[in-house]
């Protein structure tokens, strides 16, 4: 009976767990955007720690890097083919790790926050810039950034435990 109780629990602590990070990265992503595009005009540059990191207000219609500008319809495809990827791999790792669950809210949170500003504005307002002079890391948000940790975590994720699972022969 103790077993079925932990296992009813689960049941809606995992997506409550999933949804509450999700919901905590889109708030500051949302927060943030709003905070850069009142504050900083349009491609201005605040540093924050000399050259190194600087704030620059600017505008993405593409995808990472810029790749693809003006490809709205291309990135509502994709995150809807996203979105569809969270939810199978909820439903996959129901019962493991909760951090697992709290992994696939980064993304998700990250997903969202992007994919609003693309129906709301067609663009995303991209701040983060990282650099030297002119050699600089693509400007980048929190959105982005969620996405492509949690991603790079999931696929370390699953790279090790299939590893594991073939050295213990399963």
């Amino acid at each position: 009976m103790r077993t079925d109780a932990v296992r009813g629990s689960s049941r809606w602590m995992e997506p409550l767990l999933l949804f509450a990070v999700a919901a905590g990265i889109f708030i500051a992503d949302q927060t943030t955007k709003a905070l850069v595009m009142t504050g900083i005009g349009l491609n201005e540059r605040v540093r924050v720690v000399g050259d190194l990191v600087q704030l620059w207000h600017v505008r993405n219609s593409g995808a990472a890097f810029s790749l693809f500008q003006g490809g709205t319809l291309l990135f509502l495809v994709v995150t809807v083919l996203a979105l569809g990827m969270i939810v199978y791999f909820h439903r996959e790792f129901r019962g493991r790790s909760p951090w697992l669950q709290a992994l696939l809210g980064v993304i998700l949170g990250g997903t969202a926050g992007n994919l609003v500003d693309r129906i709301r504005f067609g663009y995303v307002t991209d701040f983060v810039s990282v650099g030297v002079g002119e050699l600089r890391w693509p400007t980048f948000n929190i959105a982005d950034s969620s996405i492509v940790i949690g991603i790079g975590v999931l696929v370390a994720y699953l790279l090790l435990t299939d590893r594991r699972r073939q050295e213990l022969g399963t």
